[in-house]
């Protein structure tokens, strides 16, 4: 960059600077004022030459000759060489480099423990006094190797203090994410008598209105997730028993089997039962709702589609299995259905078909876990029971079977996560545990114990967060498992009532 000229040097040629400047007018003579350090302008330099042509590259680089480094505190000081001249100096950095904006700038483009931030500090606390360290001799050395470097991202809650009053004060680089942390204990516990121990039920679900049901015994009662209000919505007497629950994909209407073979269906909301199917011969353990078609699966091995829209008890009878259907579950687009049976055998049908167009034999136990990855279409996972002990995963596109895990216990339920990859599963004999797994590598998050029997029962909240598990020992444990959406800011359990470990009753 070029500079102005002092009385002393020699004059350049006048062929040199009208090549240079055509313009520029002679130097002023020696006897003229000299401006001060800080007002002299560098002269614009124009070239004329006719040989001159431009050059193309393939990169763009850029050329900081124009910038104002002084701006952000980063340009040498000259020494001053009077005290009216230092004074001048001063103020014109009191302009640019005094306030907290100053130094918050400087906290955040230099790390606050190393030497270079500390002769950084020095260098610009100084009051335009002249300092032998290196800092001071070399300023640019510094700023060079921290500027233009791409660092970590800065965590967005630090971004946001940044300018809050209080909050000035320096930001060190973050350090890499470790593993999500999941909490080891139920934030809340519900007694639920009369919950059976029968590993071929289905007795718990949840609505995406936040609403729970299960069945005790021979009645279906109703847990407000936001309110915590109970409500009996049915009693089905004393000759008959709730087998299965299943909420309708808008939350309004619920499905119950029962242990004589029928399939109900009740207004949640008003509490009043809509109408009653009579067309399975033995308890129907399995329900799986498709937008206003109803799949219900039976111990007498069939599996029923029933259109809430027409009269008719079923439209049509889907036969395969050879022993009772425990499994049954729609895919999210509504187009396949996986269905699991005693017979250790796992059927996919489409929305036409009567028969199963895809058949996986590979189970040696009983197939009740299903679950239809919400992010991968064609992602099936089941599990099998004490025999088997394992995750399969399979795409039904491709009809692949992808991997398989032994899990050293009977597979109860399976329930993939909304907002990450991960999966849930819970297990019975021997160990009765809740395991969070992320998919694909299928490596443990975490591994959650409480429950005294089998976790028969497995439902997710609406949000995707929060998971309830039932068992044997007559008790409902809801879990905080999964993070939320990266599109929602709201606290874990904003919708769920409560933040510290509770125990009521459900009835």
């Amino acid at each position: 960059m070029a500079s102005s000229s002092s009385s002393s040097s020699p004059s350049p040629s006048p062929s040199s600077s009208s090549m240079e400047n055509p313009r520029s007018k002679p130097n002023p003579p020696s006897s003229s004022p000299k401006p001060p350090p800080h007002l002299s302008t560098p002269p614009r330099v124009q070239s004329f030459s006719p040989y001159s042509r431009t050059i193309y590259s393939d990169r763009f680089i850029p050329s900081r000759i124009g910038s104002n480094f002084a701006l952000f505190d980063l340009a040498p000081t000259p020494a001053p060489p009077s005290s009216s001249t230092a004074s001048t100096s001063d103020s014109g950095r009191e302009d640019f480099g005094s306030g907290s904006y100053s130094a918050l700038l400087r906290s955040v483009m230099f790390s606050p423990g190393t030497p270079d931030a500390a002769s950084q500090q020095r260098v610009l606390s100084s009051s335009g006094s002249s300092s032998s360290s290196p800092s001071s001799s070399s300023p640019f050395a510094t700023p060079s190797r921290n500027i233009f470097r791409y660092k970590a991202e800065i965590p967005r809650a630090t971004r946001r203090s940044l300018f809050e009053e209080d909050s000035f004060q320096t930001v060190s680089p973050s350090n890499s994410k470790g593993p999500r942390k999941v909490p080891r204990s139920p934030f809340k516990v519900l007694d639920a008598p009369a919950l059976q121990d029968d590993f071929y039920l289905n007795l718990v679900d949840w609505s995406s209105q936040n609403v729970l049901a299960v069945g005790l015994g021979n009645c279906v009662y109703l847990w407000n997730a936001c309110s915590s209000k109970v409500t009996k919505l049915c009693d089905l007497g004393a000759e008959d028993s709730v087998c299965s629950v299943g909420w309708a994909q808008r939350g309004n209407f619920l499905a119950v089997g029962t242990n004589l073979g029928k399939v109900q269906i009740w207004d949640a909301s008003r509490c009043k039962r809509m109408r009653t199917m009579e067309s399975h011969q033995l308890r129907v353990g399995a329900i799986a709702w498709s937008s206003s078609l109803l799949s219900s699966g039976s111990r007498d091995k069939s599996i029923l589609h029933h259109d809430m829209r027409t009269q008719d008890d079923y439209i049509s009878k889907l036969t395969g299995h050879k022993s009772e259907v425990c499994g049954l579950k729609w895919s999210y687009d509504n187009r396949e259905l996986a269905s699991g049976g005693n017979d250790n055998r796992l059927f996919v049908w489409n929305q036409h078909s009567t028969q199963p167009v895809l058949k996986y034999c590979e189970h040696t136990a009983a197939v009740k876990a299903i679950a239809w990855s919400p992010h991968l279409h064609g992602l099936l996972a089941s599990g099998g029971g004490t025999a088997d002990r394992c995750i399969r995963f399979w795409n039904t596109t491709t009809n692949t079977h992808l991997s398989c895990m032994d899990t050293g216990s009977q597979v109860c339920n399976l329930v993939w996560s909304k907002n990450v990859n991960e999966l849930v599963s819970t297990h019975g004999y021997s160990q009765n545990q809740i395991i969070v797994w992320r998919y694909p590598t299928m490596s443990k998050l975490a591994t959650l114990t409480g429950h005294t029997y089998r976790v028969l029962y497995l439902a997710i909240s609406p949000d995707g967060q929060t998971i309830v598990t039932g068992a044997g020992d007559e008790t409902l444990r809801f879990w905080n498992v999964f993070p939320c959406p990266k599109s929602q800011i709201t606290d874990n359990l904003n919708n769920i009532g409560g933040t510290s470990y509770v125990r009521s009753y459900i009835r």
